[in-house]
C-alpha cells in the first residue's frame, strides 16, 4: 500500500542512537478499511478507496451507511482515494483492512494535511515580506506591502494589477504536503507512527501518509 490515512496526535521528543534529542510527530495511522476497489474496466482507472475512523452512529447518513455496507464495514469520517498502477487493484478487495504494519519496510514518508487557519493576515505575515526601513524617511509605512501595480513590470500587459500578486488575505487553512520525514518508529499494537519533524495541521487533524517519492534524497 502506497498510502494510509490517519490523525495527528501531537509532537514530542526522542533520543536517537547518538544521544541527540529529536523532535518528532506522533500519528495514529489506521486501521484503514478498503471501501471500494476501482478498475480500468469499470471506472477507467485503477484505485482503492480507503476509510479511516468510524462515524458516530447518530451521525451516519443513509448514503454513507449503504456505501460502507458493500464492504461489510461502517461509515467512515475520513475517506480518500489512492491511485494504483494498472492491474494492481487485484491485490485488494472491498472489506480488506490495512494497518500501519504496511509501512514496516519504509524509511521515509510524505505527509499531507490541512494547515492551521490563521485568518486574514497582512502581506508581511502572510508572505514574509521584510517591510520598509525603520530609519529616517519612512513615515507610518513600515509594514506596508509596497506598490502593487505598475507599467514598468510585465511590459505589454498594461498597468493593471497582475494575477498572483502577493497581497494581504486569508492565511493558512490550505492543503500542505511536507516531504521526506524520517520514519522513527512504528507501534503496530497501538497503530502509531512516529516521524521526524513537524507535519501540517493541528493536533487531531486528519492526514494522508505516503511513501516518500524522493526516498530521503
Amino acid at each position: 500500500m502506497v498510502m494510509l490515512l490517519g490523525k495527528k496526535i501531537g509532537m514530542t521528543q526522542v533520543y536517537d542512537e547518538s544521544g541527540r534529542i529529536t523532535s518528532v510527530t506522533v500519528l495514529q495511522v489506521g486501521p484503514c478499511s478498503v471501501l471500494q476497489v476501482k478498475t480500468g474496466e469499470t471506472d477507467g482507472y485503477s484505485a482503492v478507496q480507503l476509510g479511516f475512523e468510524d462515524v458516530k452512529e447518530s451521525r451516519r447518513k443513509k448514503p454513507q451507511v449503504g456505501h460502507a455496507a458493500k464492504a461489510n464495514t461502517v461509515a467512515k469520517r475520513f475517506i480518500r482515494e489512492c491511485r494504483l498502477a494498472d492491474d494492481a487493484e487485484a491485490e485488494y478487495s472491498a472489506g480488506d483492512e490495512v494497518t500501519v504494519s504496511a509501512f514496516a519496510d519504509i524509511k521515509y514518508v510524505d505527509v499531507s494535511g490541512t494547515s492551521k487557519g490563521k485568518g486574514f493576515a497582512g502581506g508581511m505575515k502572510r508572505h514574509g515580506f521584510g517591510g520598509f526601513p525603520a530609519s529616517h524617511g519612512t513615515e507610518r509605512k513600515h509594514r506596508a506591502p509596497g506598490s502593487i501595480s505598475s507599467f514598468a513590470s510585465d511590459a505589454g500587459h498594461g498597468g493593471n494589477l497582475k494575477k498572483g500578486k502577493k497581497m494581504a488575505g486569508r492565511m493558512g487553512g490550505v492543503r500542505v504536503t511536507t516531504r521526506n520525514h524520517e520514519l522513527v518508529s512504528i507501534d503496530a499494537e497501538k497503530n502509531l507512527l512516529v516521524v521526524k519533524g513537524a507535519v501540517p495541521g493541528a493536533a487531531g487533524g486528519y492526514v494522508e501518509i505516503r511513501r516518500s517519492k524522493k526516498d530521503g534524497k
